[in-house]
């Protein structure tokens, strides 16, 4: 059983003149394996500050609060190190790697989060099976990474990696835009999969309930100017989905 704890953090974005903007004003929240959390808010409200500052974007800077994951201080580890202690982030727009093929970068993420090369043999079949399982075509592995892919091709590389690191908490920014309904489908089952196995903890951040039809969440937080204003069950996004977020923008006008 893992725990990602996070206490008061505040968070500033770097802006090109070199000022910091406040983003995150003392944010409170704590995944644990085998629990789905979702973070819901408008646009703009900082949820993706709050992915990016976890994962150790550069851009942002932790002006306050902590961060960690089993006790051991997250803010102090550099990126790849944060990966190493098992945290994962599907980006909202996955970047290409020209050069770098799909199994290649896969096999090198393995080894590099697991200390070890995995089998080859091994290794060969349980890439072909989540290639399987989430509809892609084995020619994928030999394409450089998303380099030409579409929208939900890229979202389902994401997921493939998701199944395939087995990360302790696993964070998930607005996996949902740009998927039509068979590849939200499709990219669905496999956060399920991975959510079945009681091992990860996920923390899905959204705007909007599709894919929480797919994706049941044990809890949903309503995230506005950089905090969370409310907290509930799967029956929030319900309310959320049928009233928006004006009563939580409106109050903090």
């Amino acid at each position: 059983m893992s725990t990602l704890e996070i206490r008061d953090l505040q968070v500033s974005v770097k802006l090109p003149e070199g000022e910091l903007k406040p983003i995150l004003a003392g944010v409170d929240l704590t995944v644990k394996s085998g629990e789905t959390h979702a973070i819901m808010g408008p646009n703009g409200s900082g949820k993706s500050t709050l992915a990016y500052s976890i994962a150790g974007h550069p851009r942002y800077e932790i002006t306050g609060g902590t961060v960690t994951l089993d006790g051991d201080n997250v803010l102090d580890m550099t990126v790849d190190e944060r990966a190493r202690a098992g945290l994962f982030l599907a980006m909202q727009y996955p970047v290409e790697v020209p050069g770098v093929s799909v199994a290649n970068f896969l096999r090198t993420a393995k080894t590099a989060v697991d200390g070890e090369a995995p089998k080859l043999r091994t290794w060969a079949g349980e890439l072909r099976t989540a290639m399987e399982k989430l509809q892609m075509d084995p020619s994928f592995a030999q394409r450089n990474v998303n380099e030409g892919f579409s929208g939900g091709e890229k979202k389902r590389h994401e997921i493939m990696q998701l199944e395939l690191l087995k990360p302790k908490m696993a964070i998930l920014d607005e996996t949902d835009s740009g998927l039509d309904i068979d590849a939200l489908r499709i990219v669905s089952e496999g956060v399920n999969r991975v959510r079945e196995s009681g091992e990860t903890g996920l923390l899905l951040i959204t705007h909007y309930t599709r894919i929480l039809r797919y994706i049941k969440p044990d809890f949903v937080h309503v995230f506005v100017a950089g905090k969370i204003v409310q907290e509930g069950g799967p029956e929030l996004a319900e309310q959320l989905e049928a009233e928006g977020y004006e009563r939580y923008v409106g109050a903090r006008v």
